[in-house]
């Protein structure tokens, strides 16, 4: 098993409650050994092994860190900009994943936006 299917399932089921012009936009890519979502080509959340993948504007960071089960990815054994990883234990509730989802979708607008 390369990623948490049931964790995918449940992120699936998350974008299904944004709104229409969003989750039209979503699609699915193998990535970093695991599974991405994205946004209109840009990486929102994703799943490498048990863990929930997000991407973060830079001013939310230092927040984000000290939130509980949330550590830098560090992917490639050094923490990767924008980027955090969320313990199974942080996304209990379908609530706190669907933080961290709209975390991910709203990295990705702001990546959009700067074009």
């Amino acid at each position: 098993m390369a990623y948490n299917e049931l964790l995918a399932k449940r992120i699936k089921a998350s974008f299904e409650l944004q709104p229409q012009m969003v989750k039209t936009h979503i699609s699915e890519k193998k990535m970093f050994g695991g599974l991405a979502f994205l946004y209109k080509g840009k990486m929102t959340v994703g799943i490498i092994k048990e863990d929930l993948m997000v991407r973060v504007v830079s001013h939310k960071m230092d927040r984000v860190l000290q939130l509980p089960h949330v550590r830098p990815m560090d992917f490639a054994k050094r923490p990767m900009k924008e980027f955090v990883y969320v313990s199974l234990a942080g996304i209990n509730l379908e609530e706190q994943l669907l933080y961290y989802i709209e975390l991910g979708l709203e990295h990705a607008q702001h990546k959009l936006n700067e074009r």
